[in-house]
């Protein structure tokens, strides 16, 4: 059986550790060969091949971002998108098959070709950690981990200028980044989408923080909408998908800090850089592990179904339950971290 596998949407810590694992699997235990797709979505769509031996994903797995590149291309637009194109392609490259690594956006393009009938399995991908089948998604571990390194170098330089430092992660829907990011920093306020807070409770504890003697640490996830608005702050347009992309939150919150409260305050938007680098330990495990499971799924027809992490096991669901329901931060979790805050 002849594969395809592709990484689409934002790159992800762990993405090589999926092609390694899948790659491995299939060609020692399952009997499979491999080809990837060029910059995700888009490769499939324009034919774009690559080969994948094992050669071409030796020692990968420690690698960040994606050896196979990626984008946001909408599969069905496009003179050369749309089912019957793809289908097409695929006979006469001989690809039974499609691994799709990707988050939603990736995985609802996947849905939508499986139900014309195309042979598609799923991984989940992304560090939002905000799809609702999977306890947790690999890159997560690893972008929670550079944001707390981050947010401790801006702790030393705030506490030297007696500021308050306003650090924004990534977020667009849930706070599962600013929760965790934010505990292990010890931030003295937390912003996630799934709280509406207002900006006079931000300023009681920015200036609690501060009336202690300490420099100020503030998360915000991308995603917050403050209570006096609507919408999460966009001014860069809509992505392929036709999703606003967000950022810059942080760096409008700053001033309204500084005037309420007439404590000094920077930001810093981490952007990117979470998204960067080599991924831990533990991305790098539940990656792989989840790769091998998809070579499996391919070869036991679970098309239309994506594997997922549920405690310990990686268990396979249905497209429509991973796509039905956002993972957000319950409200107990996040009182239990509003302890610490102030």
């Amino acid at each position: 059986m002849r594969i395809g596998i592709l990484t689409s949407g934002g790159d992800c810590p762990g993405l090589n550790a999926v092609i390694r694992g899948a790659v491995l699997k299939g060609i020692q235990i399952n009997g499979q060969e491999f080809v990837g797709f060029r910059d995700g979505w888009r490769g499939v769509v324009e034919d774009d091949l690559v080969p994948l031996g094992r050669k071409d994903i030796q020692g990968i797995s420690k690698q960040g971002g994606t050896i196979l590149g990626t984008s946001r291309t909408n599969p069905f637009e496009g003179e050369k998108g749309g089912v019957d194109n793809i289908a097409a392609m695929m006979e006469r490259r001989g690809i039974d098959a499609i691994v799709a690594i990707g988050g939603e956006g990736t995985l609802a393009a996947a849905k939508r070709l499986t139900d014309a009938g195309l042979k598609i399995v799923g991984v989940p991908k992304t560090v939002d950690n905000d799809l609702g089948a999977t306890d947790y998604t690999f890159g997560f571990d690893t972008a929670v981990q550079i944001a707390v390194d981050a947010m401790d170098r801006l702790r030393t330089t705030g506490e030297s200028h007696s500021r308050c430092m306003v650090a924004e992660v990534m977020g667009r829907h849930v706070g599962w980044i600013a929760l965790h990011s934010g505990m292990a920093a010890g931030a003295h306020a937390i912003l996630i989408p799934e709280q509406a807070t207002s900006i006079e409770q931000l300023a009681e504890w920015v200036k609690s923080a501060y009336d202690r003697g300490r420099a100020p640490l503030v998360v915000v996830a991308e995603g917050f909408v403050p209570d006096h608005e609507n919408d999460a702050h966009s001014e860069r347009g809509l992505d392929a998908f036709g999703r606003p992309r967000l950022g810059g939150i942080g760096e409008r919150l700053a001033p309204m800090i500084e005037e309420a409260t007439g404590i000094e305050t920077r930001a810093t938007t981490l952007g990117h850089i979470q998204r960067g680098g080599t991924p831990s330990a533990y991305d790098r495990v539940l990656a792989t592990r989840l790769g091998m499971a998809a070579s499996d799924s391919v070869n036991e027809g679970r098309w239309g179904r994506m594997v997922a992490l549920r405690g310990t096991d990686i268990v396979h669901v249905s497209f429509e339950e991973a796509l039905g329901s956002l993972k957000v931060v319950p409200q107990e979790r996040y009182d239990e971290a509003a302890i610490l805050f102030g």
